[in-house]
């Protein structure tokens, strides 16, 4: 008898699906702790969060939910955000997590184009919610979380959710469609970095995936308990230490509605958890408020970054202040985390983004002046020739809502061209250099600000630092950097003499002028947002912004520097 596939792709179709891997652990982890709320003072099980994503189920039903329709949420993290991350894979519509940060203009954007059929939004931003709600002329269904905010949602008529829930029926609700693991479950909107949101569409099987990447890589167990201090409505936030590996494998998640690095530490053992997760900005502030005032973290089994690079001296410097055991992941959006730095690769990989993780390829490609690279067109693995970091993997969405030509550029051959630049070793380990869209071109050459940022950021009185281009009519651009201090007495000479001693950096590449400030452009994930700086650049070096170092050389690779 010829073998036949179709049973295991009709199981595979439809049984195997993020909700139902949940259910199976409420069956068997009912009374064990879901989530643990500190600022509601209480805990659910799974059997509770369980009675409660059928509650928030019931509501969007009876909104009028059907299976496929968007139902948008601009959440902090919190319980309701889990309810509804989990509700809407239940009755079959698509999650779409909102940055609380935006504008209403920016907001409007995503709700025109995600036509959500509900749109739920924490009390705290109800103004800016409403705001786009009435521009972008969407007709959705409205509800509002009291979330200490100022009331705006409750005084404009809009029904909380809790009051929803608590009319709504109780028992099971299932999703109005059959269940599909390649049926599109969550709608992520992009950071932005270097233009307009995107929404990468993610099916239930990617869910899945990237639940058990996390918990192949940490790896997690039902025992554990994290907080993910960065914001769920991001990939890294939602996926790696959030609820969707936790609720997978039967473990516990903590919500931060707010970041805060000294409740992040004292929670470690108030809490008994196992692993705090967020980009490299935050595990800074850990380290620092570690340093001030030292707190017990035996009980920590790692410290995960991912979203922006980690510096080999920030490493070395979590590895004594907070745990040996420090992660870094290296991602997109569209395709979650793709290599991975274990505490095992330390301290001799320290400064790279790992390798690729264990379901994916990871290859870095030339840069064509005219061209994009094919997939087999790869840079040298000699840890010095800079080109395109690409990826395919199974935790990819593979697509863009609404936008088949961007598609097109993106993915090709079931490759994500990232637009991000790195070399690579003979063993695979990735180096992230910048971005292409970032790239200054001085003299000729090519300058990457992380390279720079780098060897700026290992000067003691430098907190962190943002270098873009200025436009320059004889070297094209000049290298100046955005630094915010240590220390009020850092000076533009001490950071030419600090450049001009390091062995990492050429003298052409060293900035040329330095302006400090207090603060830098970043998304919510860490990313430095350098095209904002570079737009600004030249109105804040007419204003008188920058220093200059008393004694610095022109800039561009032809000027005779270093020879």
């Amino acid at each position: 008898m010829a073998y036949d596939a179709s049973r295991f792709k009709d199981y595979f179709e439809h049984e195997f699906t993020y909700d139902a891997g949940f259910r199976r652990n409420v069956g068997r982890f009912g009374r064990q702790v879901a989530i643990v709320d500190p600022a509601a003072g209480r805990e659910w099980t799974y059997a509770e969060l369980d009675a409660a994503v059928d509650k928030v189920s019931a509501v969007l039903l009876e909104l009028g939910v059907k299976a496929g329709d968007r139902v948008a949420y601009q959440l902090y993290n919190g319980v309701e955000f889990a309810f509804l991350y989990l509700a809407t894979q239940r009755i079959g519509a698509v999650g779409v997590p909102m940055n609380f940060r935006l504008a209403a203009g920016e907001t409007a954007i995503i709700l025109a184009d995600s036509t959500p059929a509900v749109f739920i939004f924490d009390d705290a931003v109800a103004v800016d919610a409403l705001a786009a709600v009435k521009t972008s002329g969407s007709a959705a269904a409205l509800l509002t979380v009291a979330g200490g905010g100022n009331g705006a949602g409750a005084a404009s008529g809009v029904r909380t959710l809790a009051e929803a829930m608590a009319a709504a029926p109780d028992g099971p609700q299932r999703r109005t469609g059959q269940p599909s693991s390649y049926g599109e479950t969550t709608r992520l909107y992009t950071s932005g970095t270097t233009g307009r949101p995107k929404g990468v569409s993610l099916p239930s099987i990617v869910e899945v995936m990237s639940a058990h990447d996390v918990i192949m890589h940490f790896p997690l167990t039902p025992h554990d308990r994290t907080l993910n201090m960065t914001p769920w409505f991001h990939r890294g936030g939602l996926y790696s230490g959030g609820p969707n590996p936790l609720f997978y494998v039967g473990g516990s998640v903590v919500p931060m509605r707010t970041f805060d690095p000294a409740a992040a530490l004292d929670w470690v053992e108030k809490y008994g958890i196992t692993f705090l997760v967020g980009a490299p900005v935050t595990a800074g502030m850990l380290a620092d408020e570690q340093e001030r005032r030292p707190r017990d973290l035996s009980g920590l089994r790692g410290i995960v970054t991912m979203g922006a690079p980690l510096e080999r001296a920030a490493v070395l410097r979590y590895q004594k202040l907070l745990t040996p055991r420090i992660f870094n992941g290296y991602g997109t959006t569209e395709a979650f985390w793709n290599t991975f730095l274990r505490p095992e690769d330390l301290p001799e990989h320290a400064g790279t983004a790992g390798r690729a993780c264990t379901d994916d390829d990871v290859a870095i490609v030339k840069v064509f002046p005219d061209r994009r690279a094919e997939p087999e067109e790869l840079a040298a693995r000699d840890n010095t020739e800079q080109g395109e970091i690409i990826m395919r993997t199974p935790k990819s969405g593979f697509s863009y809502a609404n936008l088949p030509q961007v598609n097109e550029e993106k993915f090709v051959h079931n490759w994500l061209y990232s637009g991000d630049l790195g070399t690579w070793d003979e063993d695979g380990f990735i180096t992230i250099v910048g971005r292409k869209d970032d790239m200054i071109i001085s003299g000729g050459e090519n300058i990457h600000p992380v390279q720079v940022e780098e060897v700026l950021n290992s000067h003691p009185g430098v907190h962190d630092s943002v270098v873009v281009g200025l436009p320059d009519g004889r070297w094209g651009q000049r290298v100046v950097a955005y630094v915010i201090p240590q220390d009020a007495g850092l000076t533009a000479d001490e950071l030419e003499r600090h450049c001009l001693a390091s062995p990492e950096l050429s003298n052409f590449k060293r900035p040329r002028a330095y302006a400090f400030v207090t603060e830098v452009p970043q998304t919510a994930t860490g990313k430095k947002i350098h095209y904002q700086l570079a737009r600004q650049a030249e109105a804040d070096a007419a204003a008188g912004l920058f220093q200059k170092p008393a004694k610095a050389a022109g800039q561009g690779a032809g000027s005779g520097e270093g020879q």
